[in-house]
């Protein structure tokens, strides 16, 4: 049963064995583990990951693809068929790891909707755009750190694994990939996700300007110790955390 790659879900079929076996080591499986794939597509990480589990869920959008998949037989791969973005993912576990080959359309929103769902998630193991992946790991006092970078870091302990050159998928994206390690930290040093979130992206919503610019309606230089004439990008996680505490002082 052949399936061609449809662009409208942004799909690029993994079919490289050596960064398949990468995954799956990174993951390193144990057979009673809770995993959950994202866009399993046509199985490349779901059946060697099965073979080392009691049993996989999968969240698949496409329906010929989850035919496919249903097609194996297997009695240990749970399907739902369902739009990630949407997706409750509590309702597996609330001791679930997750991974997939992620879309580059949807890595952003998606990666911001399992944030919300952090408290259920032990780690997360992604294929994404190596761009979006170094925007994650990215320190500060460089163009990469921003939004996504500050929100990853301050709920999880992220990893660059490698880079996947583009002749590893069919059909084969316009740009490098990379694999990331993402480990949901046991105590965040904040708790409210949505009030950070809300500081952070004021912060990086004109990254030329000055934070005392960027902040006027929020906080001024009297409210907090962060110096405000520094631009968004030149401040730690941690300097952000600071920032928010001091933004909800005043409220």
């Amino acid at each position: 049963m052949s399936h061609k790659a449809r662009k409208k879900f942004g799909q690029n079929f993994l079919n490289d064995r050596q960064v398949i076996e990468r995954i799956i080591s990174t993951i390193s499986p144990k057979k009673k583990d809770d995993i959950v794939e994202i866009g399993p597509g046509k199985g490349a990480i779901t059946f060697p990951l099965l073979g080392q589990l009691n049993k996989l869920n999968v969240v698949e959008i496409d329906r010929d693809l989850i035919a496919l998949l249903q097609s194996s037989q297997n009695t240990k791969l749970i399907i739902h068929e369902a739009d990630a973005l949407s997706f409750d993912f509590s309702q597996i576990s609330n001791n679930l790891r997750v991974v997939g080959n992620l879309p580059y359309n949807i890595s952003s929103p998606l990666l911001f909707h399992l944030l919300n769902q952090k408290d259920n998630i032990i780690d997360m193991t992604f294929m994404l755009q190596k761009e979006m992946v170094d925007r994650i790991v990215a320190k500060h006092n460089c163009k990469a750190f921003g939004r996504l970078s500050v929100m990853m870091q301050s709920f999880f302990d992220v990893d660059s694994i490698i880079t996947v050159h583009k002749e590893s998928f069919n059909p084969q994206p316009k740009i490098e990939s990379a694999i990331v390690y993402l480990k949901t930290k046991q105590k965040p040093p904040i708790s409210d996700v949505k009030l950070l979130e809300k500081i952070v992206k004021v912060c990086f919503s004109k990254r030329r300007k000055t934070l005392r610019n960027c902040l006027k309606s929020y906080l001024n230089q009297e409210q907090t110790e962060i110096d405000l004439s520094k631009r968004a990008e030149m401040l730690s996680v941690k300097n952000f955390i600071t920032l928010t505490e001091d933004y909800a002082k005043q409220h």
